[in-house]
């Protein structure tokens, strides 16, 4: 299995990271709760989620196109991550961030996170078919900043991993 922190400096403690990320979850819940905002950490823990779920190397922030790598028969398959909390795991609602086109990546996951910011399930899409939804003609929202909605990505995604 791949390292999920690789870009985390060898120096720094890899179980402290994991710590810190799970006070993060535990600060937006409360954050939340208080304030009735999203702390804005949502990609950050899905990306975190991700790359300990599924092995992937999460690279430096701000790299464009893609969050993370996976080594699949040898080739490194650039992932976009997305992230959603969704408050009802049974009634799966909202939209996926903006997916930028002119970007480099293979693939995209949708990270849907529960309350607690606990991954239950990820999704993921092939470039070719985000490229047929997002271009297809009829949403101004989908057409201009490449946002879907959740069932739509979805139906052209496979499920990658769901929570036992």
């Amino acid at each position: 299995m791949s390292d999920p922190y690789a870009t985390i400096p060898p120096e720094t403690d890899r179980a402290q990271v994991l710590e810190v990320v799970e006070q993060a979850k535990k600060l937006a819940v409360q954050y939340r709760q208080l304030t009735g905002k999203p702390l804005g950490i949502t990609g950050e823990i899905a990306e975190c989620e991700a790359a300990a779920i599924l092995g992937l190397d999460l690279h430096a922030a701000r790299t464009a196109g893609f969050d993370a790598t996976e080594m699949r028969d040898g080739v490194a398959i650039r992932v976009q991550i997305k992230g959603r909390v969704i408050a009802n795991p049974k009634k799966i609602v909202g939209r996926v961030g903006g997916i930028d086109l002119s970007q480099p990546f293979d693939v995209v996951q949708l990270v849907l996170l529960d309350s607690d910011f606990n991954a239950f399930a990820i999704w993921e899409a092939e470039r070719s078919a985000v490229e047929s939804l997002i271009t297809r003609p009829g949403s101004k929202a989908r057409n201009e900043r490449g946002s879907v909605g959740i069932t739509q990505f979805k139906a052209i995604a496979r499920l990658r991993w769901a929570c036992p």
